[in-house]
């Protein structure tokens, strides 16, 4: 019997679980498309799907699982939650940046970004968690200054403000 993830987070689009899905699974290495199940006519004066339409698809993205649900325009996503992609070098941050900032997608600062459904993400160095635990208060500082005017981060300039130079 397989494993079931104890905690799974779910994602509500109003009708593009399938085409998230599809993009996110492209993005990360050792994703994929799981169990997708269909609206039924059952309940369709509560939901108001088409029948057959996507209700829900499981998906793993780099070995956490995640659910999709087309659930209608009843929520919308915020920053309230959002997920952060630990990146150890620099073209892995371009990578994820530009793709998910890409065809509608926005940038915010510090890493943050929105892609085009909506979701909220940071793209950081993981050696960044690292940085702002240093017991050397300056060297969080000069980090800390590095990185808050940033959108996209960049790892060159914050190694740089951290070893003081």
């Amino acid at each position: 019997m397989a494993t079931i993830q104890k905690i799974i987070p779910c994602l509500w689009f109003d009708h593009q679980a399938e085409e998230a899905v599809k993009f996110y699974t492209s993005l990360f290495e050792s994703s994929k498309i799981g169990r997708i199940i269909r609206y039924t006519e059952a309940g369709q004066g509560d939901h108001q799907m088409p029948p057959g339409s996507v209700m829900t698809i499981e998906f793993t993205l780099d070995g956490q699982e995640f659910l999709a649900l087309n659930g209608g325009p009843v929520f919308k996503f915020n920053e309230a939650v959002s997920f952060i992609i630990n990146c150890d070098t620099q073209a892995e941050i371009d990578y994820y940046w530009d793709h998910l900032t890409a065809d509608g997608g926005e940038e915010g600062v510090c890493g943050w970004l929105k892609d085009k459904f909506g979701v909220s993400w940071q793209v950081a160095p993981t050696v960044l968690n690292e940085m702002m635990a240093d017991p050397d208060m300056e060297k969080v500082k000069r980090v800390t200054q590095a990185f808050l005017p940033m959108k996209k981060l960049d790892m060159a300039i914050i190694e740089k403000a951290y070893k003081g130079e």
